[in-house]
């Protein structure tokens, strides 16, 4: 059984940085997987972040937040960390870590089959 543990989040102002790190384990690193983020805000629809294959290291970002967010794996590739950078107050929202095997769950924006408990970030202007 997979099993995601999250950590990091918090507030920051606005133009700030933050870190998510999630930690994978449970799965056959060998064999690659997908992991990554999406979040949501109350009562409005899930948004995928970005991702990474852990098997070649191909990110994806969605177009909110390129060039300000990064997300990058551990030598091991157990462990994805996003980078969040120059934050907005529209960044504020429970971010969930995710994993799969593919990253299709991202580019289709539905939940993938391994999820995270969630963290909060607040971004305040």
């Amino acid at each position: 059984q997979v099993r995601l543990v999250e950590s990091g989040g918090g507030s920051v102002q606005a133009g700030g940085s933050l870190r998510l790190s999630c930690a994978a384990s449970g799965y056959t690193v060998s064999r690659g997987f997908c992991m990554g983020w999406f979040r949501q805000v109350a009562r409005k629809e899930l948004e995928a972040v970005a991702c990474i294959y852990t098997g070649t290291g191909d990110t994806w970002y969605a177009d909110s937040v390129k060039g300000r967010f990064t997300i990058s794996q551990d030598n091991a590739k157990t462990t994805v960390v996003l980078h969040m950078n120059s934050l907005k107050p529209e960044d504020t929202a429970m971010y969930y870590c995710g994993a799969d095997a593919f990253c299709t769950p991202w580019h289709r924006t539905i939940r993938p089959n391994y999820w995270g408990q969630g963290t909060q970030v607040t971004v305040s202007s």
